[in-house]
């Protein structure tokens, strides 16, 4: 596709989405994603302490005929915002869609080239109609919270389940699911096995930059990618900050003006607003110096003093006769009874 192609295309689909949705529309309830116009309403929409998760019309054929399904995520590394998790999945003969869209790995596209590959993917008859996709929006507070809790669970851990879970959806969807291609996190070979274990009757390939390989796993990508693009767009903060075009950074702990939204926007007691990821270092060293000590009470971990009589009490060992010392029984004694042995 030519850049000149690429120009008119853009400028058909931003005719088409400023069309999509009108300005009252953007402020309420979007349940449905037509268009890159609709993503952000939609994700504006939403609870963002919380997971979203957004499964699209299937198109009919990926009912009737075996299809292959990528996995891929955007926004593991950042300190700011939401990890997204998507899948895409089209039948196995469509494959020649995908490259006619331009799947290609997200990292090597241009955000403009991403979102014009997005709104074609929801907005082409020919696109449409065969391939089909689904997000997970994963609050920064629910990585925080999951990596913090008692019972650790890693960000590893956070991933695979999202993927394994987007996967099912797709199955609960009715999606004729045949192959499955998932960009790997840590060692393929243990992922791909957990992958098996859970969906034995599928032909699972997990590689190292799965997302540059197989053309879907990049439409899985571009579209975990522009949808995390879009929901740092129209984050809405309910501590009430308000941060000018949403200029904290791409997110990144190297990036300079992500370290001064961190920097500028620290709570003395409750530290970072919801957008920031607590648990990465980078978080906690800008907390070190700055954000006040609290102590918490430790729970009391000697052993609690039992009040009552001790059993033992009642086996105590003989004297120097060899006469066993019993103390008269509490009962008998305040009834003035006693045991009878004769009669």
């Amino acid at each position: 596709m030519s850049d000149s192609e690429d120009i008119k295309i853009k400028a058909e689909n931003e005719t088409i989405a400023d069309d999509d949705i009108s300005e009252d529309e953007e402020t309420k309830e979007i349940l449905k994603i037509t268009s890159l116009k609709s993503l952000g309403p939609f994700i504006a929409s939403q609870e963002n302490s919380q997971n979203t998760v957004y499964l699209s019309d299937v198109p009919a054929v990926c009912k009737d005929k075996p299809c292959m399904l990528g996995v891929d995520e955007a926004g593991r590394g950042p300190v700011l915002g939401p990890m997204v998790y998507g899948i895409s999945y089209c039948p196995l003969e469509s494959k020649q869609a995908l490259i006619d869209l331009g799947c290609a790995d997200s990292k090597q596209l241009t955000e403009e080239k991403r979102d014009i590959i997005f709104n074609e993917i929801n907005t082409l008859e020919y696109a449409n109609s065969c391939v089909g996709w689904a997000v997970e929006i994963i609050s920064p507070n629910v990585i925080s919270t999951s990596m913090y809790r008692r019972a650790k669970c890693s960000l590893n851990e956070v991933s695979m389940e999202s993927a394994m879970g987007l996967i099912q959806r797709a199955i609960d969807a009715g999606v004729n699911i045949a192959e499955v291609y998932v960009d790997t996190v840590g060692p393929p070979e243990k992922y791909q096995e957990k992958l098996l274990r859970r969906f034995p009757s599928f032909k699972i390939t997990v590689a190292k930059k799965a997302d540059s390989t197989y053309p879907i796993v990049s439409a899985a990508s571009i579209c975990a990618k522009v949808t995390r693009d879009h929901a740092l767009k129209v984050w809405r903060f309910p501590e009430g900050l308000v941060i000018k075009d949403n200029a904290f950074g791409s997110g990144y702990p190297g990036d300079p003006v992500t370290k001064r939204f961190l920097t500028e926007n620290i709570d003395l007691v409750f530290g970072f607003p919801r957008l920031v990821r607590f648990s990465w270092s980078t978080a906690e060293n800008a907390l070190a110096d700055k954000a006040y000590d609290m102590e918490f009470d430790e729970p009391d971990t000697e052993k609690p003093k039992y009040a009552g009589t001790k059993l033992t009490k009642f086996f105590k060992g003989t004297n120097k006769e060899g006469e066993v010392i019993r103390e008269e029984c509490r009962f008998l004694k305040q009834r003035h009874l006693s045991s009878v042995h004769e009669f």
